[in-house]
């Protein structure tokens, strides 16, 4: 058998082991692949796809790129690389990326949709919307446009989980502010550690919470704030009750970082 025939062998094992959702044994396959022969592009591709899984995104991204140069007639490698820049905050390469994978083939819905979430990005409604519902047009099981909520439904929806609440809950968030906002930004992104994707965050409390008020320290006494991101809400859900529901528990969720809950307390209570 030739290295070629060999790495193919090892590269239908490792789509194999990703469909099988073990993306370890699927990079340890690419990497034999690689070893026979180096830069392989669909090697490198599926090695991005396992990175990916493992939530090691900087490094699928390195193998995305490796694959797109390597065969750049091949869109979904480009549009893959858009969508793993856009997750790290790389904005410029995410739109590049996407127009090189919409250059090479004009019907990659998913590279239609990255360039929607670069356009929301940089707070362009028209450019995001056109991209979005092209994007839909061309694969609507894979990019349905979302379900929509107006204001004044996000309003009752938000009072009636109030609601539910212990009065004594309700009395704490008299001065913590709940707004509503279309996505996140790079300041709530880089919150984290390691940065959040910035399709990830549903929600996101500020503030100090009550168990690190202190009397001795002012700046934990000014009031908190929960926002609630829209549109990556709409995204989650596939239809409104779905949306509504979606909304319920992130408000809950970020209730409990108010009340110092950390996410495994918040996971213990069906709230992740």
């Amino acid at each position: 058998m030739s290295a070629d025939e060999r790495a193919e062998a090892l590269l239908d094992r490792a789509e194999a082991a990703l469909d099988g959702g073990d993306p370890e044994a699927a990079l340890a396959l690419c990497e034999q692949a690689l070893l026979l022969l180096p830069g392989h592009a669909g090697a490198s591709f599926v090695r991005g796809d396992a990175l990916r899984m493992l939530g090691q995104l900087p490094e699928a991204a390195d193998a995305y790129r490796t694959a797109a140069l390597a065969q750049p007639e091949h869109s979904a490698s480009w549009s893959a690389l858009a969508l793993t820049c856009f997750e790290l905050l790389r904005m410029d390469e995410a739109g590049r990326a996407a127009a090189r994978a919409i250059r090479e083939n004009p019907h990659d819905a998913d590279a239609w949709w990255v360039r929607s979430l670069v356009h929301e990005w940089y707070d362009h409604p028209d450019g995001a919307e056109r991209c979005a519902r092209h994007a839909a047009w061309l694969s609507p099981d894979a990019h349905p446009l979302p379900p929509e909520l107006s204001d004044d439904e996000i309003e009752a929806l938000v009072t009636d989980a109030l609601l539910y609440m212990p009065e004594a809950v309700r009395d704490y968030l008299v001065d913590v502010a709940i707004i509503l906002e279309e996505i996140p930004d790079e300041e709530a992104c880089l919150h984290y550690d390691p940065p959040a994707s910035p399709l990830d965050l549903l929600g996101y409390f500020s503030g100090a919470s009550l168990v690190e008020r202190s009397l001795e320290d002012p700046w934990t006494q000014l009031p908190g704030t929960i926002v609630l991101y829209r549109r990556n809400l709409a995204r989650r859900s596939s239809s409104r009750e779905e949306l509504v529901e979606q909304l319920r528990i992130t408000l809950f969720h970020e209730v409990g970082h108010f009340l110092g809950l950390d996410e495994d307390d918040l996971e213990d209570r069906g709230l992740e």
